[in-house]
């Protein structure tokens, strides 16, 4: 993971004329670039999830076959755990599947992709998957304890954590946050 604030540069070349894309490049940033990524990167990071509640899951079995017919303390844990991804993963399927309809819904459906309306949703998605993955992983590994530490474990949610930490990181939930504000200071919800 990396940011990407990168510096502007001019940039001189020639090619023919059917190679250039009509309209600007802050239209298709909008309409294409950002949802893309924002809706790419949150459903990335619900893998992150799934992968460290799938490994909690299986400390949590693990645990029950010691003791059978007990249900382990970690358990009820879990449960609330589980409940933390599947509201991640429905907020990432309902707003890929919107970006698709609006995408084949052309011509209309790219003009609302220009929306500040549209600009929310995308801003949001990121924020509240890159918030979620970190808060998901780091219960997973309350669930697992000193054996999620371990790199050569099954267990292993090192990697997972890193990566979790930095969703909101390398772009800068602070800084969309307060492109966030600023639009919400002119926008009239429908």
């Amino acid at each position: 993971m990396r940011g990407t604030c990168s510096p502007g540069f001019k940039l001189v070349s020639s090619g023919p004329e059917q190679q250039i894309l009509p309209g600007s490049f802050a239209d298709a940033s909008a309409q294409t670039m950002v949802s893309y990524s924002h809706i790419l990167w949150a459903g990335l990071w619900h893998g992150i999830a799934f992968d460290a509640v799938a490994r909690a899951s299986s400390y949590v079995r693990a645990e029950a076959r010691k003791t059978p017919g007990q249900v382990p303390m970690k358990a009820s844990h879990l449960a609330k755990l589980s409940v933390k991804l599947q509201t991640m993963r429905n907020d990432v399927q309902a707003l890929a599947t919107e970006f698709e309809h609006r995408i084949s819904a052309m011509p209309n459906g790219m003009e609302e992709l220009l929306t500040v309306g549209w600009a929310l949703k995308m801003n949001n998605i990121k924020v509240a998957a890159s918030e979620a993955v970190h808060q998901i992983v780091h219960e997973a590994l309350q669930i697992i304890g000193v054996g999620a530490y371990k790199n050569d474990s099954k267990l292993s949610l090192g990697r997972h954590y890193r990566d979790a930490l930095s969703a909101s990181l390398m772009i800068s939930n602070d800084r969309i946050f307060s492109k966030t504000a600023s639009m919400l200071l002119v926008y009239k919800d429908d």
